[in-house]
Order: C-alpha cells, then sequence, then structure tokens
C-alpha cells in the first residue's frame, strides 16, 4: 500500500518522517514548485517536541532553535499579568519548548526523509472516486491513482471541499503581521514567550535564534477584509513599550507578513473510506494558543500508530476518536481567547487582568498538562 499525502507542511512532512519509520511507503505532493525557507516563527510546544523525541529529532531542533521555560501575558508596557512556568513539563516529559523559523524546521524535516517520493509543482485541483480508490487531479494536467491519501493541505484543503464541501470557514475579524527582527533582546527576555494584550490588540515576541526574534502582532477590525496597509502596525503599536516599537521598526517591510484569521468550525468529518484529513485541513484553529502545527504534529503521530494497528478505514476511524475531543477544546479556547484578548471596554480589560492575576497557578498548570499529554494508542 502506497499512502500520498497532500501537501508538504509541518503536518504533512511530520506524517511521512513517521510512517517511513513505521515502513509504510509513501509519497508527497506539494503546489510549490520548490521548497523555499519561507515564513516566520513558530513555538513547538512540549507535546509537539515529545512527538519529536520519539522520532528521533530532538536534539537537531534544540540544537536550531531557542527554548522557552515560560509564557508571560503582559500589559502594552510587558508588565506581567500572568505567567506560566514550564518547568515542570520539562521535567517530566524530558523535553523544552523550542522557538524556531518555520523554514529551519521545514528543511530540518525533508532532510529526515529517506525513502519518500517528493512530487513538487502538484497543485491538487480535484479527488475523483473510482473502482481502484480515488484519482487525484492536478493542475498542471497530471493524473494519478491512488489507495489511501492524507489531506494535509490545510485551512483552504482541496481534500476536505471534495469530501466534505459544506463546513464553513469563519472570520475572527482580526488582521495578524508576522515578522522576523534580527535583534538582541535583553537577556531576561531570551528564554520567554511574551503577548501584551492591549485594546483590541495583541503583540507577542520570542526569540528564535541568536539575534533572530520573531514577533506577530494582531488587531480587531469592524471588517477585516480591508487589509490595512503594513505601515498600519506602527500606528497601532505606537503607545507601547520601547521593545515592541523596536522590534517592528528592526523588520524590514517588504518581510512583514499580513494574513487574516480564520479557522474551520469544529467538525467530526475528518476521513470518508480510505481518505483522512489532519491539521488545519481537518482542525484549522486561530493561532491564539499557538497550536495550529502543534496540533498537526500530534495528529502525524497518532495517525501512524493508528495505520501500524490496524486496517485503514479503522486506523482511520480510531485516530479521530483519539484526536476529537482534545482537537475541538483547541479550536474552541483558541477562538474564545481570541475574543477575550481584543476586549475594547476599559472596565471589561481591567477586570480581564485582575481575573488573571487571581487565577491560581494549579488552573494553569491543570489546563498545560491536558495540552500537553499525549494519547495513547
Amino acid at each position: 500500500m502506497t499512502i500520498d499525502i497532500i501537501g508538504a507542511g509541518i503536518g504533512g512532512l511530520t506524517t511521512a518522517i513517521a510512517l517511513e519509520q513505521k515502513g509504510f511507503k509513501t509519497r508527497i505532493f506539494e503546489q510549490a514548485e520548490k521548497i523555499k525557507p519561507v515564513g516566520a516563527g513558530i513555538i513547538l510546544a512540549n507535546n509537539a517536541m515529545q512527538v519529536y523525541d520519539k522520532l528521533g529529532l530532538k536534539e537537531i531542533l534544540t540544537k536550531n532553535g531557542n527554548p522557552v521555560s515560560t509564557i508571560k501575558i503582559t500589559n502594552s508596557n510587558l508588565e506581567v499579568i500572568s505567567e506560566v512556568n514550564l518547568a515542570q513539563f520539562e521535567q517530566k516529559y524530558n523535553v523544552k519548548n523550542i522557538a524556531i523559523h518555520r523554514g529551519s524546521l521545514q528543511q530540518i524535516l525533508f532532510d529526515q526523509l529517506k525513502t519518500t517520493e517528493i512530487n513538487l509543482g502538484h497543485k491538487l485541483n480535484k479527488v475523483e472516486k473510482n473502482q481502484d480508490g480515488h484519482m487525484l487531479h492536478f493542475e498542471n494536467g497530471k493524473k494519478i491513482q491512488s489507495s489511501t491519501i492524507i489531506g494535509s493541505d490545510g485551512l483552504h484543503s482541496k481534500v476536505r471541499t471534495n469530501l466534505f464541501p459544506d463546513q464553513p470557514i469563519r472570520f475572527a475579524n482580526q488582521l495578524c503581521w508576522r515578522g522576523i527582527a534580527h535583534y538582541n533582546l535583553p537577556a531576561e527576555l531570551k528564554n520567554d514567550l511574551h503577548e501584551a494584550w492591549g485594546k483590541t490588540e495583541r503583540f507577542g515576541f520570542v526569540q528564535i535564534a541568536e539575534n533572530k526574534v520573531y514577533w506577530y502582532a494582531l488587531k480587531t477590525y469592524k471588517n477585516a477584509q480591508h487589509k490595512q496597509a503594513i505601515n498600519d502596525i506602527e500606528k497601532s503599536f505606537r503607545n507601547v513599550n520601547t521593545t515592541i516599537n523596536n522590534l517592528i521598526t528592526a523588520t524590514p517591510k517588504q518581510q512583514i507578513n499580513l494574513a487574516e484569521i480564520s479557522d474551520l468550525k469544529p467538525t467530526k468529518n475528518w476521513y470518508n473510506e480510505n481518505v483522512c484529513l489532519i491539521g488545519d485541513a481537518a482542525h484549522a484553529a486561530t493561532p491564539n494558543m499557538g497550536q495550529g502545527a502543534c496540533q498537526a504534529i500530534e495528529d502525524a503521530h497518532i495517525l501512524t500508530e493508528c495505520l501500524s494497528k490496524y486496517e485503514t478505514n479503522k486506523a482511520f476511524e480510531e485516530f479521530r476518536n483519539l484526536r476529537l475531543k482534545k482537537t475541538h477544546r483547541v479550536v474552541k479556547t483558541s477562538w474564545n481567547l481570541g475574543k477575550i484578548a481584543h476586549l475594547s471596554n476599559p472596565v471589561l480589560i481591567a477586570m480581564r487582568n485582575q481575573m488573571l492575576r487571581m487565577t491560581p497557578k494549579s488552573i494553569s498548570t491543570k489546563q498545560s498538562q491536558q495540552l500537553f499529554q499525549l494519547a495513547q494508542v
């Protein structure tokens, strides 16, 4: 059996590596003509790093990234409102949270593939069922017969729209800027993720390598369809901490990416016969928890374990059953967190911040434990 993976993003590549290590024959079909080190940064949270530890990648990822031991929610002047210390989970699972450039991560994953057939320049157009499985139709005119398909092609998945065309994308009315600044953070900030919450906007940053800082900024708009100019970020974050302003100005404007924030309304429709969705194609979340790629990485591990134990259709069913509750919780929590973080009423903002300050650490510890614990197959 050959397993065809649509999409060479983080989820697709991790799935191919995991399947290779279990002895499966795999093919990847990716729409990009070449693999380039694009993207901004990513935080590989403890759950994702547990998977990469199982795949033998912990050391190389740690070497190429920066450890993150504390998550801090602050006000716009970087005064701490709430924080989560990750040390106990580092000790429990023997992995650290690692901040790394997406391009570096993607290249590391590509370099791990040994037997997978990689087909670039293959943008999927249609999945057509036939008596032997499914025919994959690509925009370059090629047709490939497939017996087993894993759709790892993101929020706007062609695999999903062919299988389940009535699954709506939700728009959060928020825009997100992302960039990487060549900047030397103060020593006390180098191993923390900081997220500063203001009024209808927030700004997060974390070091991903020596003198390289990944940052992201989100702002609510009544109509996020109207793409704002890159200059608008400077206006939106003018009255904030100097470090935030320095990170924005240290980033070339042509290298700042702007995107509209959306997710996929939670659904149970992840598979049909020998076709299965993973990652954002199945359960895209807003980026408010930083778990989008991490959940795709978990999918790769759990799905591979299921395929190793069951026949294909049963494996897809077990995979969905094991992952559904957690991914839905991430999607819903992330959506709600985005709304809470972007309050505009000063009274509600003050109440929110006070509640965060008063929340017992035991609650955040329990929430982190639920997030970091991997399902057992």
